[in-house]
């Protein structure tokens, strides 16, 4: 089966907003506010964060036991759908509704506050369940919340795995496994991603600067982005995807980007359609001196220098496992309004890079009928997805 897959229901939250209407309206107008915040690191640094601007909700009660940061993002995230996941049971059966989450941290944070008061004391808290922290947990949560019974299972691919579970989503709907899959990715704030990407001297001090010559490392932040995807014909719709890996490092890209480029190829001719069908790009765009510079290189090579780019975490921070979720949330907006999402930079262009369209501009108009995102994360992962508006 090839059929299309639409997204039927979405929502969104980061540091841009509480919902969908909130951070498309401070996306558009290329609000900075986001990463206003800062954390402190273990070596005494204070980089900007896109942390939550809003107060997540407590669980209720009945689903105290999954108790996390992450969890309560996941379920913030989830209510705005509940109602179409109810109908989509209601319709087809709890089986043949699937689950499919990506996250890169989970639960963590609480597993480390726990830990040092393991630590401290020599015992673990009450409160603390360790299942909270496995990568599966947020959809087994998602499960536990809807009652959905189909496949369910987590994705973690680091800075690809929100992108990666829609991409899951949409096999499991056109193999005929499932009628209606919950997908995207959650991640928040903790300390080992913070730390541990400051070890790798990858975060810089000041907001993050992407493709500008100045650029020194990335922001982190934290985010949620779930749809449902169904076989029913909606507004927008799942053209593409391509994947690949480089096998090139642990953490950094291949230089001359022959996976990016494997899976910018893969998305398009999946979608039939050619470079020149693309009517906007959003850039994984984190900042660093290589991931730019090898994502400006592939980008120019294919798509040239005229097609609008811009990379979005400058106003929310990287969102590591939610990225690829939250910024194809970001194209489903720019499809639906027919302009593209600012690129917040110092406007110094890197001599030694070739040339994008950087969309800097607030307001920039694109409407063609296919946008794309891409994600490329540690280990040379990559993922492309085109979405369309019919």
């Amino acid at each position: 089966m090839n059929e299309p897959v639409y997204i039927a229901a979405s929502s969104i939250a980061n540091a841009l907003g509480a919902d969908w209407a909130e951070v498309a309206d401070a996306l558009f107008a290329g609000d900075p506010a986001g990463l206003a915040q800062t954390e402190t690191l273990t070596d005494g640094r204070t980089p900007p964060v896109g942390r939550l601007r809003f107060a997540v909700a407590d669980l209720p009660p009945e689903l105290a036991e999954w108790e996390s940061r992450n969890n309560r993002l996941v379920y913030h995230c989830l209510l705005p759908l509940l109602p179409a996941i109810g109908q989509a049971i209601s319709e087809f059966g709890a089986s043949r509704v699937g689950i499919v989450i990506g996250t890169s941290t989970s639960g963590i944070e609480s597993w480390e506050g726990a830990l040092s008061r393991h630590i401290a004391g020599d015992v673990w808290p009450n409160d603390f369940r360790f299942p909270r922290h496995e990568l599966g947990d947020p959809a087994a949560f998602v499960q536990a919340v809807t009652g959905a019974s189909g496949p369910c299972y987590g994705v973690s691919t680091a800075c690809t795995s929100g992108g990666k579970a829609m991409v899951s989503a949409a096999r499991l709907l056109q193999a005929g496994l499932c009628d209606a899959v919950v997908t995207g990715g959650v991640d928040t704030l903790c300390g080992l991603t913070l730390n541990g990407f400051s070890v790798l001297d990858s975060i810089s001090a000041m907001r993050c600067n992407p493709f500008s010559v100045n650029r020194d490392g990335i922001n982190i932040g934290d985010g949620g982005a779930l749809f449902l995807l169904t076989r029913r014909e909606a507004g927008i719709r799942i053209a593409g995807w391509g994947e690949s890996s480089d096998a090139h490092h642990l953490s950094a890209p291949d230089p001359e980007g022959g996976g990016a480029e494997l899976a910018i190829e893969q998305a398009l001719a999946h979608a039939g359609i050619e470079a020149g069908d693309i009517a906007y790009l959003n850039l994984h765009g984190t900042a660093t001196r290589l991931n730019d510079a090898m994502e400006a290189q592939v980008t120019h090579r294919i798509f040239g220098s005229d097609l609008p780019c811009s990379s979005t975490k400058a106003l929310t921070g990287h969102m590591l496992g939610a990225a690829g979720s939250c910024e194809a949330a970001f194209v489903a907006m720019a499809l639906a309004r027919g302009e593209v999402p600012p690129h917040l930079w110092d406007g110094e262009a890197d001599p030694d890079l070739p040339p994008l369209h950087l969309a800097d501009r607030i307001g920039e108009r694109a409407d063609g009928r296919y946008m794309m995102s891409c994600s490329y994360a540690f280990g040379g992962n990559n993922l492309v997805l085109i979405l369309a508006r019919d």
